[in-house]
């Protein structure tokens, strides 16, 4: 095996770590959410990022990239969420052809009760992959990472 044929294998070994460590994670606050909350993870997501914003609301698309979803697939979750009564979607008053989707005060509520589920069960995944040797360096720089300050990625 070449050097080059090294870093292609580094970079796939670290591929799969990342992959690991999400799965674990994403399994981990799924159960969590769902079974105390009644949301998955991608609508926590949804709620969490339209609370962030200024006015609680963001376009169809800015909603679409912070869920990292499709279109097709953001407008079916919006339309669920929407049902529950915990979205709403509302005209842009300065651009009369663009749709807000912004949080009501129940979806405000519900996110509110979830943020410490949420946050108690990344804390525990985090935890439980620290102590897989496989996963600890991967948890351990991003330890690193919010102890130094590292700023938060922006929600576009």
């Amino acid at each position: 095996m070449g050097i080059a044929d090294d870093a292609v294998e580094i970079r796939a070994r670290g591929w799969r770590t990342l992959a690991a460590l999400h799965g674990l994670i994403e399994a981990r606050l799924e159960r969590a959410l769902q079974s105390e909350h009644g949301l998955s993870v991608v609508e926590y997501t949804v709620l969490d990022a339209l609370s962030r914003q200024d006015g609680w609301h963001m376009r169809m698309q800015q909603l679409a990239r912070a869920a990292a979803l499709s279109a097709s697939a953001t407008t079916r979750l919006v339309t669920r969420l929407e049902d529950r009564g915990l979205l709403t979607r509302i005209l842009c008053a300065d651009d009369r052809r663009g749709i807000y989707t912004e949080l009501t005060p129940a979806g405000e509520r519900l996110l509110a009760a979830a943020r410490p589920t949420h946050d108690r069960a990344l804390a525990s995944a985090l935890g439980e992959a620290a102590d897989v040797p496989e996963l600890a360096g991967l948890v351990g720089a991003l330890a690193d990472r919010e102890l130094l300050g590292a700023p938060e990625a922006a929600v576009v």
